[in-house]
């Protein structure tokens, strides 16, 4: 399957692990195995850390409690964008912890020349989400979820067009939003429901290690070695992630055997 380059960018986009050996190095050739199959498993596009046909970018930050004002956030954007000619992607996400108005995010999307993707994974996404498309209008190229689709469905609904979730099972999330935008909303949602327990589990179980268990358990990559400071997910829940993954028959559980 090939990858889709054409604008608007629609569909899903999951996020690329780095693979490492059980020392910690960098494994070429796992990281190779893991984009052969994120590519096999359906992925409309990917997230790396690579030359790219778009940028993803959040908020500067800068701690706890300094916070840059609109303005800044503004003028930030604006020199990005001035330096590049692709699109540009805000993350929009709880890490940064700065907060990213739906006046100010429309603002710089009718303003800012790239500025047109918007990955939105705040508390009330949806919310958030629907405001956006009505204040931007056709300047929001790219409405986007994110954080594992654990609110894909709701996101759907409130104008969605992409889902930049993590890189498991890519086939699995496509279930879910190529019926839906093709108008096929009560087979999205029997999909969703289908896939609602993996998504939840690796939500808020396993977090971003959950793709490399899977990939691992799938013969996809040697190791799923993470790096600190993060820890190993305890082995009762990586056990828990692949007995649900198990009743979907993901691809990425048959792609390296």
């Amino acid at each position: 399957m090939t990858l889709s380059f054409k604008r608007p960018y629609r569909g899903v986009f999951p996020v690329v692990p780095t693979i490492f050996d059980d020392r910690g190095e960098l494994d070429l050739d796992g990281q190779r195995r893991c984009i052969d199959f994120m590519i096999d498993a359906g992925s409309n596009g990917i997230c790396i850390l690579a030359s790219a046909a778009m940028v993803m970018i959040m908020p500067p930050y800068h701690g706890a409690t300094f916070r840059v004002p609109e303005k800044g956030i503004f003028d930030f954007y604006r020199v990005v964008s001035d330096a590049i000619d692709i699109p540009i992607m805000i993350q929009d996400a709880p890490a940064a912890g700065t907060p990213l108005s739906v006046d100010l995010l429309s603002r710089m999307a009718r303003d800012i020349p790239n500025i047109s993707y918007f990955k939105i994974e705040v508390p009330m996404a949806a919310a958030k989400l629907r405001d956006l498309v009505a204040a931007g209008g056709s300047s929001i190229e790219g409405p986007w979820d994110g954080e594992e689709a654990i609110t894909l469905l709701a996101d759907l609904d409130a104008g969605a067009t992409g889902a930049m979730t993590g890189g498991g099972y890519p086939d699995g999330i496509r279930q879910i939003v190529d019926p839906y935008l093709a108008g096929q909303r009560e087979e999205a949602v029997a999909a969703y429901a289908r896939w609602l327990p993996l998504i939840n589990y690796e939500n808020r179980q396993c977090g971003l290690q959950a793709c490399k268990i899977l990939m691992k358990e799938g013969g996809v990559i040697g190791s799923e070695a993470v790096r600190h400071p993060l820890q190993k997910v305890h082995p009762a829940a990586r056990a828990g992630l692949i007995e649900i993954a198990r009743t979907l028959d993901p691809v990425v559980l048959r792609w390296g055997h």
